[in-house]
């Protein structure tokens, strides 16, 4: 997968586990395996691009476009001993887009 903000590229492949679990919180995770595991295997060259971004205290908010979603998606993520991880979004919760 290729992550890009502006002219910043990061190139993470789908299927590592092991980075996946470095960069998300325990609930993030799972749920990311998830929708991992329904990703076929042709998809994992997908592009990514990074639209907005809100950090407020520990959380932060970033909206992003994919290859293969047809509306933007949203992660949310927290700090988690002083460092950045994806976690899940809560139902009713509404970020700042």
């Amino acid at each position: 997968m290729i992550f890009q903000s502006g002219t910043k590229r990061t190139e993470v492949s789908t299927k590592d586990n092991t980075i996946l679990k470095k960069y998300t919180t325990s609930d993030g995770y799972s749920g990311l395996i998830l929708i991992q595991n329904l990703v076929p295997e042709e998809e994992i060259g997908t592009k990514v691009e990074i639209l907005d971004e809100a950090v407020e205290d520990n959380t932060a908010w970033v909206k992003y476009n994919s290859s293969f979603d047809k509306k933007p998606g949203i992660f949310k993520l927290i700090k988690e001993n002083d460092q950045w991880k994806v976690t899940s979004k809560g139902p009713r919760e509404k970020g700042p887009f």
